[in-house]
């Protein structure tokens, strides 16, 4: 599933918007669609759902100081039999977000494995995003936002507890990712020019530019 940006866009400034590539993982045997919440709609957790593949997509134009960055969003369910198909999507990935259910300890006891599956597959320079889904669910919580936080701060990540009903801090998770790989290709630590960065500079119109993922490329040119 593709869903488009709202609010009259015109094609050519969608064309011309940068494009990051952003995969996101739920640990466990849950399926979380991300991009529900950041367009009218809302950000869904289903469980137990059927999935053909165990991915979806979807995508966003975020700004980021005054430079359009249009996020494509690849929606992995962490259940252990897509594992290897989900694992293709990890390369290639500028950014990575690891949900877990702060009502649900067996989803973060999985964070560990999915980060070295993340660490493996990804550039050193992938920012990752640590989520803890559900926070309006307070009593019921099963994993305590300190050793979420101690998780983050030992492994290099960044933390924020979210929720989906109520959208606290879901626009931010998106948001904080984005700046975060702005900032590293402001940097140079992202090289445009490499097909792992997940970003690519593409020259469009005249005094304007485009970052494409090379994998996403690929597939719209797909007739499948």
């Amino acid at each position: 599933a593709v869903v488009k940006h709202g609010g009259g866009r015109r094609a050519s400034d969608e064309m011309a918007s940068p494009k990051m590539n952003v995969w996101c993982s739920l640990s466990h045997n849950k399926f979380v669609r991300l991009w529900d919440n950041i367009f009218p709609g809302r950000w869904i957790v289903m469980a137990d759902c059927p999935h053909t593949i165990g991915v979806e997509f979807g995508t966003r134009i975020i700004e980021v100081s005054g430079q359009k960055i249009k996020l494509q969003i690849w929606d992995t369910a962490g259940q252990e039999r897509f594992r290897a198909v989900t694992r293709s999507y990890y390369r290639g990935a500028a950014g990575a977000l690891m949900v877990y259910d702060i009502t649900r300890r067996s989803t973060y006891n999985h964070l560990s494995s999915w980060l070295t599956d993340t660490r493996n597959l990804t550039n050193p320079s992938t920012v990752i995003f640590l989520i803890g889904n559900k926070c309006d669910l307070e009593a019921q919580r099963d994993v305590t936002y300190e050793e979420a936080k101690q998780f983050a701060d030992e492994n290099g990540l960044m933390f924020v507890e979210a929720s989906a009903k109520t959208g606290e801090n879901v626009e931010e998770a998106f948001l904080e990712t984005a700046k975060k790989i702005y900032q590293s290709i402001q940097d140079g630590r992202l090289d445009l020019n490499a097909a792992e960065s997940g970003v690519q500079h593409k020259p469009s119109q005249p005094g304007r530019s485009t970052l494409v993922n090379d994998q996403q490329a690929n597939k719209d040119s797909c007739a499948c």
